[in-house]
């Protein structure tokens, strides 16, 4: 099982250094679609739900800073947030990856998956009536619907990046 998983990830990594090496920023539209580039320029041709969203879930993720001492969905939601953006962080610049939507989708997906099995299966929203099980709540949402577009977004992306063809 171990010698699978690593021979997966092995050639996930080689088909997006594959993907770095062939395909360059200009290639790419920008906006927030799964296959264009969410950069500034990205960013700015998104429309104003887009990033009043992003900064909606960046405010959610930042209040779980509050928490991170002494609540483990915190931990787990924060931290994967931050490793989220290190490794992203790490293949863009690093090996060149296009920042595409569906690459961050991906990342999503990957890192705030176990923070998203954490908080349904502990459901503090639904036993504490504090502040903390307030953000819990919104903090749930926040990945749920996030996920709605990330899965979608994730599976163009991968069915680009594999060239599989599935989607087509």
């Amino acid at each position: 099982m171990g010698s699978l998983s690593i021979g997966r990830g092995a050639a996930l990594m080689l088909a997006f250094s594959v993907l770095a090496a062939s395909a360059s920023a200009q290639d790419f539209g920008h906006g927030n679609g799964a296959l264009e580039l969410f950069d500034t320029e990205g960013q700015a041709n998104s429309p104003t739900w887009v990033m009043v969203w992003v900064a909606f879930m960046l405010a959610t993720f930042a209040a779980g800073l509050f928490f991170v001492r002494k609540r483990i969905e915190a931990r787990w939601a924060v931290g994967g947030f931050i490793l989220g953006i290190l490794c992203m962080a790490l293949l863009v610049q690093g090996i060149g990856l296009p920042p595409l939507s569906g690459f961050i989708a991906l990342i999503h997906l990957v890192f705030w998956t176990p923070a998203l099995i954490l908080l349904v299966q502990r459901r503090t929203f639904l036993k504490e009536r504090s502040l903390y099980g307030a953000w819990t709540a919104i903090m749930t949402g926040v990945i749920l619907f996030s996920f709605v577009f990330d899965i979608r977004d994730a599976a163009i992306y991968l069915d680009y990046v594999l060239g599989i063809g599935a989607l087509s």
